[in-house]
């Protein structure tokens, strides 16, 4: 083949240190910007970015360019740089350790933007550590409970 044609929907998720509450209304919009800038930069075609107060959600075609621990890495490290420069109360601002990275059908990208919109609503009802759990089963991946969210 004389060229490389890819298309993979990737549907990334990862949560604040300890799943703290530093994603407030003052900052969300924009953090949302700001993850959407580093994946376009990165050639990784944003499509979605959500999330509460806790952890994110990142729908994006990722680029044929770039490994995907790559633009995760990317993406936490400089987030996490600029959101100290925010706010005082944001100084000890991490992102957990880990990721879930989920493949999307395309036939199934409206549904996906659908679910990160409905994000606020969402966890009315439901925390961080379910959600992540159920992608964890429907995406049948072996996880170890111990080392879930160290």
């Amino acid at each position: 083949m004389g060229q490389s044609l890819v298309k993979n929907y990737i549907h990334i998720v990862f949560s604040t240190k300890n799943r703290s509450p530093y994603i407030q209304p003052n900052v969300e919009t924009e953090l949302h910007k700001f993850l959407s800038e580093i994946c376009n930069k990165l050639q990784c075609t944003v499509i979605k970015v959500g999330g509460f107060t806790d952890h994110i959600h990142i729908l994006c075609l990722l680029s044929k360019n770039i490994a995907l621990s790559k633009l995760v890495g990317e993406l936490k490290s400089r987030s996490s740089m600029w959101m100290k420069t925010k706010d005082a109360t944001l100084e000890h601002f991490y992102w957990q350790d880990g990721y879930g990275a989920f493949s999307v059908n395309p036939t199934h990208i409206d549904a996906v933007i659908t679910y990160i919109n409905n994000q606020h609503e969402h966890h009315k009802n439901n925390s961080f550590e379910e959600e992540y759990k159920a992608f964890l089963h429907k995406y049948s991946i072996d996880y170890n409970e111990q080392y879930l969210w160290d």
